[in-house]
């Protein structure tokens, strides 16, 4: 320590010992002093530990090491005024150490440091104590221990202290008590406000430096800020902006001016007073990053209020947020951007900005800084939600682009906000075609794996606002979006689970997409969402029935009803019944598959001979033998399978057969995927059906002349107790073996029963405009109905609670005219 300690003392008597002479340079003797019951040994080896600990830390960690805090503790309660100085100040600057701040609160110590904080106490005292008091009240523990010992009372009757050390350490204490609730509200009721008001006034900044960060911590509630402004606080937090030689407090002021500006009382106080104008030119005006920022996160907070709102807009804050867009410094840029989210709430805010802050935003999409990224696209979101003119600004500031980009962005919120930008744009037909051309569903892929379930349920949403139209459904179908978009299904987060629900139901607006997604378990989810209350929403329900509505062969082997306003198009088969959750094969699949001796897979596809073939000259009428091919891919063609014939007929025939078969073949080459073969005799029958039903009067009539047409085609009329020589099944396995194929056009079908029947009338009345349900039953029946209402004043149109029963009827079993009635639907239920 290398300080020599002399103990000098009168000349003892005979009786008692010589003084002795002690030198010593080991800390660790002057330690052992410590234990000395004499107070002036106690008092300079004190003073001796001061100057050792006051040279480093290494010198504190030493000392704790030889038990110095243990003794020192003790003697912080000396009777001797001058021991219980020394010791407190050693106390005091050894409680920076982090292994002495832990020692101390083991011993308890802060009971016995306020018991030294009362008036009559020595000054030096009452600076080393709260210096101690400091040091240890960074730790939470240590608050909670200061706040239930009444700590706070005696610390702000310091902040009165005539020494500057003993405010500065009081008021730094109480700056780390007030981070916890308990001490913020207490402090209010002790009336801390007037005193650190006054220590604004203060000659020291740190003083100064330090009431103004409690300040801010303290004026985040409501009532501090009351008796704040009762004060005249915001006066002398105004006159700190004013002055240029406090511009090192600008900052703490500005946060603190920010916490009352919360108020709608405080902002009218302040407008009347003329500082909101002193304040915004004051930002304006100065040159300093912090301060600005500073001062537009108060204008932030402030507008969080609606009243708030209509003030700032009165003072014409949108000019002065618009310029600091254009600050060259990242923070302001941000701080500005999401004063401009707050302020958008108001209306007349939102239009003033995007006359000229929409451009400036837009340019900010560009910026290095993410975080700045972020800011300016959650401000174009603000400002674009409900309002087609910042849209269409957006746009025509060539915004498009850069939120696209934006979708690829670092930071879950400048994703999310892009997306949202975008949708708010895409109410406009115009600007959505303008954002699909940028392959903006291409780019949504990648936001809907995200781990954000904010852009997950932002970038469902959008895909539900560009999925009304075909092309794009089409290409996020075509970039894999579909699988992730069914993903989506599963997730626990409401929102999430309700848009991704919304967008499956705008994406099943066409078959291909539909059946795409029952292929990628689309229905599988969403009939389960369906059955929990929990997880049901109007979204799903609706999914569900577009889903199927669009996948009408899926709807009908599931629930085994097809509506009128199902109308079967081509593409459509009958796989037969099948349980919820198991998916449809394809009728590619099904065509690849070996001859089984299942059930037959009815098809329709009555495509026009001029759609198919591309050949000049062609026959206008073919037989379906002339037409018969073997077009699935694991089969031959039926040119290989068509023996030469002798006879000139034969060899017409095998050409003809020749003809299709390389059509078809092209047909498959030019569409780069497989295509069901046409069904040529389907077309012919309706070309026929249309030529002779169409013309009739009568629903009713057009009705009775189907379901003869149908029943004619498919084997006439067969009294029950005929029916077991009817063998229709022998003839569709004919098919089958014929066509080396478990798939059988519904054309070829010469012997047909219920269900083949029923189908036939559907498709055909489909297709001439006749309202038609579909119905499948049990034991290989199927009805099809008729529900449109007429009048009974027009006999021909009229239609009771019942149904037109058409393909089949009760007696005879397949229908002949005189057979075609109204019947109730009770008495001819679907049955299969």
């Amino acid at each position: 320590m290398g300080k020599k300690v002399r103990k000098e003392v009168e000349p003892p008597p005979k009786d008692v010992f010589e003084p002795l002479l002690i030198e010593s340079k080991a800390a660790a003797t002057v330690v052992l002093m410590l234990d000395s019951p004499e107070e002036e040994v106690l008092a300079k080896a004190c003073d001796a530990i001061y100057k050792f600990a006051s040279k480093g830390d290494e010198n504190k960690v030493t000392l704790l090491g030889l038990g110095t805090v243990e003794r020192l503790y003790k003697l912080i309660s000396h009777e001797d005024p001058i021991v219980r100085r020394n010791a407190m100040m050693v106390l005091g600057i050894m409680a920076s150490n982090h292994d002495v701040k832990k020692l101390l609160r083991e011993l308890d110590v802060t009971s016995s440091l306020l018991s030294h904080l009362v008036p009559e106490e020595d000054v030096v005292i009452h600076e080393f104590a709260t210096l101690c008091l400091a040091h240890m009240a960074v730790e939470y523990t240590t608050k909670v221990q200061i706040f239930e010992q009444g700590g706070l009372e005696p610390l702000i009757s310091l902040l009165s202290s005539p020494d500057p050390d003993v405010t500065k350490n009081s008021v730094e204490c109480i700056y780390l008590l007030v981070q916890d609730f308990q001490s913020r509200a207490a402090v209010c009721e002790l009336n801390v406000i007037p005193p650190l008001l006054d220590l604004l006034k203060s000659e020291y900044p740190v003083i100064q430096l330090l009431a103004l960060k409690t300040l801010e911590v303290i004026s985040k509630d409501r009532e501090t800020r009351i008796i704040l402004g009762e004060n005249q606080g915001l006066d002398c937090l105004l006159k700190i902006l004013e002055t240029n030689e406090f511009n090192d407090l600008h900052v703490e002021a500005l946060a603190v001016l920010g916490n009352c500006l919360e108020d709608v009382n405080t902002m009218q106080l302040i407008q009347q007073t003329g500082g909101l104008k002193k304040l915004l030119s004051f930002v304006g005006v100065s040159t300093v990053p912090d301060i600005q920022k500073n001062a537009v996160k108060a204008i932030a907070k402030a507008a969080c209020d609606s009243e708030n709102r209509k003030i700032l807009n009165e003072e014409d804050v949108e000019n002065c947020l618009i310029n600091l867009l254009e600050i060259d410094d990242d923070g302001v840029k941000v701080a500005a951007s999401q004063a401009i989210s707050a302020m958008c709430e108001n209306l007349a805010s939102k239009r003033a900005f995007g006359l000229q802050g929409i451009p400036r935003l837009v340019q900010l999409l560009s910026s290095d800084d993410e975080e700045v990224k972020e800011a300016s696209v959650i401000a174009l979101a603000n400002l674009t939600t409900a309002s087609p003119s910042n849209a269409s600004a957006v746009a025509e500031a060539e915004g498009i682009e850069p939120l696209v980009k934006t979708l690829n962005a670092e930071r879950h919120g400048a994703i999310a906000n892009a997306a949202a930008v975008l949708t708010n744009m895409a109410m406009q037909e115009p600007l959505r075609l303008c954002i699909q051309s940028h392959g903006v569903m291409s780019v949504l892929t990648e936001p809907l794996r995200s781990a954000s379930s904010q852009v997950q349920s932002k970038a469902a949403l959008m895909v539900a606002a560009f999925g009304c139209d075909a092309s794009a459904r089409s290409e996020l179908r075509n970039a894999g979006g579909l699988g992730p978009l069914v993903e989506l299904l599963h997730s626990k987060d409401k929102e999430v689970r309700r848009n991704a629900c919304w967008a499956v139901m705008v994406c099943a607006s066409d078959e291909l997409t539909a059946v795409e997604l029952c292929r990628l378990g689309a229905l599988d989810i969403l009939e389960e969402i369906n059955l929990s209350t929990g997880r049901r929403n109007n979204f799903s329900e609706a999914a569900l029935e577009r889903l199927l509505d669009n996948n009408l062969s899926q709807k009908y082997s599931q629930m085994g009803y097809l509506s009128s306003s199902n109308v079967i198009t081509d593409g459509f088969y009958d796989y037969g019944k099948v349980k919820p959750g198991v998916k449809l094969p394809s009728l590619e699949e099904l065509s690849m598959q070996e001859l089984t001796d299942r059930r037959a897979i009815i098809f329709i596809n009555a495509k026009s001979q001029e759609d198919v073939l591309a050949v000049e000259e062609k026959p206008q009428h073919l037989s379906y033998e002339q037409t018969t091919l073997s077009p699935f891919p694991s089969r031959k063609s039926s040119r290989e399978k068509v023996r030469k014939g002798k006879g000139k007929k034969e060899e017409e025939k095998m050409k003809e057969v020749e003809i299709m078969s390389e059509v078809q073949d092209e047909i498959n080459l030019e569409d780069g995927q497989w295509q069901p073969p046409p069904d040529f005799m389907l077309m012919n029958y309706i070309n026929d059906a249309s030529k002779t039903i169409l013309p009739l009067r009568t629903t009713r009539e057009q009705v009775v002349a189907l379901a003869q047409f149908v029943a004619d085609k498919m084997g006439g009329a067969i009294e029950r107790d005929k029916l077991h020589d009817f063998s229709w099944e022998l003839h569709i396995s004919e098919i089958e073996f014929e066509l080396k194929s478990n798939i059988v056009p519904i054309g070829k079908v010469k012997k047909g029963t219920f269900y083949h029947r029923a189908l036939l009338f559907k498709v055909m009345a489909d297709r001439l405009g006749i309202g038609c349900s579909l119905v499948r039953g049990e034991y290989n029946r199927a009805t099809a109905e008729d529900f449109q209402h007429g009048s009974k004043e027009d006999p021909g149109n009229y239609r009771p609670t019942g149904s037109w029963t058409a393909a089949v009827g009760a007696q005879p079993l397949l229908l002949q005219t005189s057979s075609t009635k109204v019947e109730m639907s009770e008495q001819h239920k679907a049955r299969e």
